[in-house]
């Protein structure tokens, strides 16, 4: 006999045999460079942080309390600076003038833009990325003089259009230096095969190409509005009381005897709101849009 049966007929069958015993599944414990990491992340996020905060808590303090050291982040918080800056309407006419010029020079950059480099993207137009490289590397703050002295002989200076120009000379370049590589990381194939089934070269653009760049399109849409909302110098020479833009009116808080620090934190406070709902609502977009061909190969 077996030892199996004799195991079988004179002792009991052992628990659990028959069954799979459960799997326990343990974490690796995190290597030191783990920990390391982590701080290193929490340190630079906190220095990141640190004027942001202290921004917000400015904005709710009085100027007495910003220009005191020993009051830090505990106090009694104020809504006074918020009150008084929106009393007479100047920051919600500077922010409603910096929204119609960012959107407007955004929406006209990407209309020219993404056609453009879709087409330097499937057409190698070297000589055309490499006008655009110098467009970007050419700071616009030089040709302010020109622009200034071109538009007021046509009457424009002081008018939205001239500001919506002058930013889609930073926006296109920018617009299309983005969507150029993006365009290039797309599968040509999907387009051949469009193009097979009778489509245009353009139809093969609108259907096929524009629906899979736009990741990439809300990139660099998100990055040129940010760069018109946050654009000073253009603003300064070119616009009037009636077009000045959210920067001009951060700089009217500082004059050359004082400077209204309350008023000044709590309009910047407000300037950055719309930047923040961009950025939060097309985060999606933006991670997808900024990792595009990083593992392209």
């Amino acid at each position: 006999m077996s030892a199996v049966a004799t195991r079988a007929a004179g002792s009991p069958r052992p628990a659990g045999t028959g069954t799979r015993p459960p799997v326990v599944l343990r974490e690796a414990p995190r290597s030191p460079w783990g920990w390391l990491r982590g701080v290193a992340i929490t340190v630079v996020s906190l220095i990141f942080a640190m004027p942001v905060v202290w921004m917000i808590a400015a904005a709710l303090k009085t100027n007495v309390q910003v220009t005191d050291p020993s009051v830090g982040l505990i106090f009694s918080p104020t809504l006074d600076n918020f009150r008084s800056i929106l009393a007479d309407g100047e920051i919600l006419r500077s922010m409603g003038n910096s929204l119609i010029v960012g959107v407007a020079s955004t929406a006209l950059s990407v209309v020219i833009a993404v056609p453009a480099a879709w087409a330097v993207g499937r057409f190698s137009m070297q000589r055309t990325g490499s006008v655009v490289l110098v467009a970007r590397i050419v700071p616009a703050v030089s040709l302010l003089v020109p622009w200034y002295y071109l538009f007021a002989q046509v009457g424009l200076v002081g008018t939205y259009t001239v500001l919506i120009l002058s930013h889609m000379f930073v926006s296109v370049p920018l617009i299309l230096w983005i969507m150029i590589g993006f365009f290039e990381g797309l599968p040509v194939e999907l387009e051949e095969a469009a193009r097979t089934d009778g489509l245009t070269a353009f139809g093969a653009f609108w259907r096929i190409a524009l629906p899979l760049a736009a990741p990439g399109t809300a990139t660099a849409s998100v990055l040129a509005f940010i760069f018109s909302w946050n654009n000073f110098m253009f603003a300064l020479i070119l616009a009037d009381e009636n077009t000045k833009t959210m920067p001009v009116t951060l700089f009217s808080f500082i004059s050359y005897a004082s400077t209204d620090w309350g008023g000044l934190m709590a309009a910047a406070a407000l300037m950055t709101v719309p930047v923040v709902l961009a950025a939060v609502f097309g985060q999606k977009y933006l991670v997808a849009g900024l990792t595009a061909g990083a593992t392209k190969g």
